[in-house]
């Protein structure tokens, strides 16, 4: 039996630590430990830790802020496990999460590895149209953690697995990267000839944002990373990535010619019914959810769209 270090980096999300810790209570592979990182919270949540001390094996630890990636590296050099699993604080995970994850080692070796994510049925309906968003095939979504892949799998680091030693040899994430570290850090494993697993099995329940505007910011920010990423590493740029930016030049293209021809706005129309349809089947008829998944949907795209031609307007045209 494989011995994990879960690696939980926090920021003034106690409510939400709680609810992940809980789902670690019940999991029904129990060789493993528990790092909190506290970074640099103004509302800490040591005491939400205290509660759960005798329920699992805890540690808790507060550092000066310095971001996500510092926080994740602080926790692998004090770890103990052969594995290091890395979350994030807004996941809460299923019962057979960590079985999961070892029965696919067993069967995989795997140097790092990730899963996909979805909605858990509580969470409310703009979560889960955001979750959709993020998630299905019809929109960029359907490379992130399906169980067919369009490339390489890039382990993201809400729900990444890695083993120690190599998180140690590639000195883990670049603390100087503001977004799109854990891309870049799943770059340096694949270059380093290591290797990366998808296991469909081993998913979380991501909470993700609850307005449409943080959502549009979050992955604007994905955007903006991306153009980054391909000034570091060139050869990581790939067909799909550009896929949001064409959407948004396609749709506003569409709307300036459909003045002139109006049926070109049907091409519109129906790729909002085709995800109206496919969201509103996901959740049982949940109509509601089925609209409110066609705006995260564009939201989205517009985002990363918008994010993505920015940057690469400054990196291409104002140097």
């Amino acid at each position: 039996m494989r011995y994990y270090s879960i690696i939980i980096p926090v920021y003034n999300r106690p409510d939400e630590v709680d609810d992940l810790l809980y789902s670690l209570t019940l999991q029904t592979y129990t060789n493993f430990e528990v790092l909190i990182i506290e970074d640099g919270s103004t509302v800490p949540c040591e005491t939400v830790v205290q509660r759960y001390e005798k329920k699992l094996k805890i540690r808790y630890f507060v550092i000066p802020n310095g971001g996500p990636s510092g926080a994740r590296n602080y926790g692998a050099r004090i770890s103990e496990g052969e594995y290091l699993l890395i979350l994030d604080s807004d996941c809460i995970l299923p019962e057979t999460y960590l079985e999961a994850v070892e029965r696919s080692l067993n069967e995989t070796e795997a140097d790092a590895f990730g899963g996909p994510d979805c909605a858990h049925p509580s969470f409310n309906a703009i979560q889960k149209a955001i979750s959709y968003a993020m998630t299905s095939f019809f929109t960029t979504g359907g490379i992130r953690g399906g169980k067919k892949k369009l490339d390489q799998f890039y382990p993201r680091s809400f729900n990444m697995g890695i083993r120690r030693d190599v998180f140690i040899k590639l000195d883990g994430f670049d603390t100087s990267m503001r977004y799109g570290e854990d891309i870049d850090f799943s770059t340096r494993i694949i270059q380093g000839g290591y290797t990366t697993r998808l296991f469909p099995e081993a998913y979380v329940y991501h909470k993700r944002r609850t307005r449409l505007i943080q959502f549009f910011r979050q992955v604007e920010h994905s955007g903006e990373a991306r153009i980054a990423l391909t000034q570091k590493y060139p050869s990581t740029l790939k067909i799909v990535h550009c896929l949001p930016a064409v959407f948004v030049i396609g749709v506003i293209g569409l709307c300036l010619l459909g003045i002139l021809c109006p049926w070109l706005y049907l091409l519109l129309l129906l790729y909002v019914l085709l995800l109206f349809i496919d969201a509103t089947y996901q959740y049982k008829g949940n109509i509601w959810i089925g609209m409110l998944s066609v705006a995260a949907a564009f939201t989205q795209l517009f985002g990363y769209g918008t994010g993505f031609i920015r940057a690469w307007w400054k990196w291409k045209l104002k140097k």
